[in-house]
């Protein structure tokens, strides 16, 4: 185990474990440096996407075990509080205050911290008490009704958009404007991340055309909803996909040059939507005459917006990823690396995912925590007995 680096070395954060999101958020924090601690339940959560040891979502952290209905378990979290700069959860409105751990329990321990919370729905409105999941944040908000084709249904997105975009990213990015308030003024706040209001945000260039009357309501009609043909996926010969992406004139040309060069001939005139049907039609026979790895190497050194679509797997070796590292090995797990880069403060996989409670003894002793042994043999603490 290597020691954290990155921009973020130095900051202190509490993790109060969660599931999907929450975890995404500390992990970006701790990949970029920052001293993450997860506070997990005794045996770990009900809900595993993938085995403890195995989810990339846990890396780069230690993860402590506290029994917090147990007398002083929330007094443990309490005394690390006083030592962080920022505290996460992700938890429904009310759990937190009803652990005794809300915003008003945990900045009277430490006023300069920073709380931030990630919800759904958000601290307030009609449907904050309310369960949903991603893809009901997202139909909410609006960004699920726009995706998809015309006269098809809505098309989910995996949990990227709401959960990891309108969530985690924004929780990021709020506790760290709040985290530069903190230190230049000394006053900690809390900031209240909801998936539906980072999901509205995202929509902002699509409501300034929605606004401006170039974006219909009809779904698959637009020009980045494979409404245009020079903006949409085509299917190869080997039953595989290319994707189109040339919007401006100069790389449609250019993708034009490409069909030339293997004598396909003439595309009709794009600039003209009474052409666009037969247009379509003609990419779509023209693709189905090669394979994809063909037309990938056709396309490759060109800038016509064409390119393969790959699966998760296909990406991991895809050479432009080779090149820059951006899937890694490590630890046995192929992951992504972390991102975004910085060339005075590099980040790096320093840490494999810990399973509930493994470094419970570890974490809490580094952070300055005094009478560990007796927590852990009054059951406060779970420290797991090695397998």
């Amino acid at each position: 185990m290597s020691q954290a680096t990155g921009p973020l070395a130095g900051v202190r954060v509490i993790e109060m474990v969660g599931i999907g999101p929450g975890p995404f958020a500390a992990m970006l924090l701790a990949d970029l440096g920052a001293d993450v601690i997860r506070i997990d339940r005794p045996g770990g959560n009900a809900l595993q996407v993938a085995p403890p040891e195995r989810d990339i979502l846990g890396r780069n952290r230690p993860s402590v075990a506290i029994d917090l209905k147990a007398p002083g378990g929330v007094d443990v979290v309490l005394d690390l509080v006083e030592k962080a700069d920022i505290f996460l959860e992700g938890l429904r409105p009310g759990v937190m205050e009803r652990l005794g751990l809300g915003p008003d329990a945990v900045l009277e321990r430490n006023p300069r911290i920073v709380y931030g919370r990630m919800t759904g729905w958000g601290q307030t409105g009609p449907l904050a008490p309310r369960a949903g999941h991603d893809i009901n944040y997202i139909a909410v908000a609006g960004g699920l009704g726009p995706i998809g084709r015309a006269e098809g249904p809505p098309q989910v997105p995996l949990n990227l958009l709401g959960d990891f975009a309108g969530g985690s990213l924004y929780l990021v990015t709020g506790v760290l404007a709040a985290l530069t308030h903190a230190r230049a003024s000394g006053q900690g706040q809390v900031v209240d991340a909801a998936i539906t209001d980072g999901v509205a945000h995202l929509l902002s260039m699509t409501v300034s055309m929605q606004q401006s009357g170039s974006w219909s309501s009809r779904r698959g009609t637009n020009l980045l909803d494979t409404g245009v043909p020079f903006y949409d996926v085509y299917e190869t010969s080997d039953g595989l996909w290319m994707s189109v992406g040339g919007l401006e004139p100069q790389f449609w040309y250019a993708m034009q040059e490409v069909f030339a060069s293997v004598g396909l001939g003439d595309l009709p005139d794009r600039n003209d939507p009474k052409n666009w049907p037969e247009l379509r039609e003609t990419l779509r026979s023209w693709f189905l005459t090669r394979t994809q790895d063909e037309w990938a190497q056709l396309f490759d050194g060109t800038d016509s917006c064409v390119a393969p679509v790959m699966s998760i797997d296909e990406a991991f070796d895809h050479p432009h990823n080779v090149a820059r590292g951006t899937y890694v090995t490590e630890y046995g797990i192929t992951q992504p690396a972390p991102a975004p880069r910085f060339s005075a403060t590099g980040t790096g996989i320093h840490r494999a995912p810990d399973k509930p409670g493994a470094s419970t003894r570890e974490a809490l002793t580094a952070w300055g925590i005094e009478n560990v042994d007796d927590l852990i043999a009054n059951k406060v603490a779970v420290q797991p007995q090695e397998d």
